[in-house]
C-alpha cells in the first residue's frame, strides 16, 4: 500500500508536463507527364545530402486555405506552378523543438497537375530552404522520397492517376 501511494503522489519528469503544441502545414504531388512518362516534383531540402527527396511543403499562412497554401508552396519550391485535382489525405506526426518542445503536426497533401514554369528556377530567397528541385520518375518515387508519409501520398497519386 505504501508504494502504490508513493507512486500516486510522485511527479512527472519535467519533459511530461510541457504541453504539446499544433502544427498545420499543406503540400502537394505535383505530376507532368515528360515524354509519355508521368513525373513528379520533388525538392532537396537544403542541408540534407544528396538523394535526400521530399515533397513541397510548408506552413498555412492566416487566412489562407490547405489548399492555396499547397498551390502557392509547390510554386515557390519547385518554380512550377500547379493547378488542384484533389486532396490525397493527411500526414500526421510529433516531432520535438529545440527546448524540447512537443509537435504534433499535420500536413496535409493535395494532388496537383503542373502548368507553367521550369523546374527549379524558384526565387534566390527560396534556396535557404531549398537546394535543388527536379522530376522523379512516378513509379519510383514512393521508393526515392525520404519520408514515409510523402511516399503513402505520391503512391496514392500514382493510383488515383493509373485510374
Amino acid at each position: 500500500m505504501q508504494s502504490l501511494r508513493k507512486r500516486k503522489n510522485a511527479r512527472w519528469p519535467s519533459c511530461y508536463n510541457q504541453g504539446v503544441e499544433r502544427e498545420f502545414s499543406a503540400g502537394g504531388v505535383l505530376v507532368r507527364v515528360v515524354r509519355g512518362r508521368p513525373m513528379v516534383a520533388a525538392i532537396r531540402p537544403q542541408g540534407k545530402p544528396a538523394g535526400t527527396w521530399a515533397l513541397p511543403k510548408g506552413n498555412i499562412d492566416p487566412g489562407e486555405s490547405p489548399q492555396e497554401a499547397a498551390v502557392r508552396e509547390v510554386r515557390e519550391e519547385t518554380g512550377v506552378h500547379g493547378r488542384l485535382v484533389e486532396k490525397l489525405g493527411d500526414v500526421k506526426y510529433t516531432y520535438t523543438r529545440r527546448g524540447g518542445l512537443r509537435v504534433f503536426k499535420v500536413v496535409s497533401f493535395f494532388l496537383l497537375r503542373a502548368g507553367r514554369g521550369r523546374i527549379d528556377e524558384i526565387e534566390e530567397a527560396m534556396r535557404v530552404e531549398v537546394a535543388e528541385a527536379r522530376w522523379l520518375p512516378l513509379e519510383d518515387a514512393p521508393r526515392l522520397l525520404a519520408y514515409g508519409g510523402e511516399r503513402e501520398m505520391v503512391a496514392k497519386a500514382r493510383d488515383r492517376l493509373a485510374t
